[in-house]
């Protein structure tokens, strides 16, 4: 499992937005400046994180972009979700075949039963996905900057602007 390049580029934008204090927008060339990527590969990334409200865009010359949430308020998931999309990570391919149904029949308690729900490879994998989900929930951007502001206390040199 690899995360896309514009999932990166999602995180870093909106963590720059995070730490910006002031009431100015961030326009979309000072924010593909910063990230070193270019203006309309990061406009559509942008676009899509304010199509699902996380950020908000300013038109006009002084516009651009700002967070429309808090930074507590918007996690690591939401934003690969939105990203990535909301797809399973894994989708047992082989829910037919009799190695399947051999190791779905043996999940299920009572040994007359069959366990419908899945084979024991996809218990894991779902299981794991839950696990990942869940610490990707928790994390948000206010987790990041609070980190961030952790290590700027133990080394200022790494956290000039």
């Amino acid at each position: 499992m690899q995360f896309s390049k514009s999932t990166d580029y999602a995180l870093h934008a909106l963590l720059y937005l995070a730490r910006k204090e002031r009431q100015q927008n961030v326009g979309i060339k000072e924010l593909s400046s910063v990230l070193g990527v270019s203006d309309s590969y990061l406009s559509k990334i942008m676009s899509k994180l304010r199509q699902d409200g996380i950020v908000r865009a300013a038109p006009g010359v002084n516009g651009g972009y700002e967070l429309s949430k808090s930074a507590e308020q918007v996690s690591f998931l939401d934003v690969i979700q939105v990203i990535e999309g909301r797809q399973h990570l894994f989708e047992c391919s082989n829910s037919d075949s009799q190695q399947h149904h051999l190791l779905a029949d043996q999940t299920a308690e009572k040994p007359q039963a069959v366990n419908r729900d899945g084979c024991v490879i996809e218990e894991v994998m779902i299981g794991a996905e839950q696990h990942l989900y869940q610490y990707l929930r928790e994390y948000t951007l206010q987790s990041a900057l609070d980190k961030v502001a952790q290590r700027c206390n133990h080394d200022q040199s790494a956290c000039k602007e």
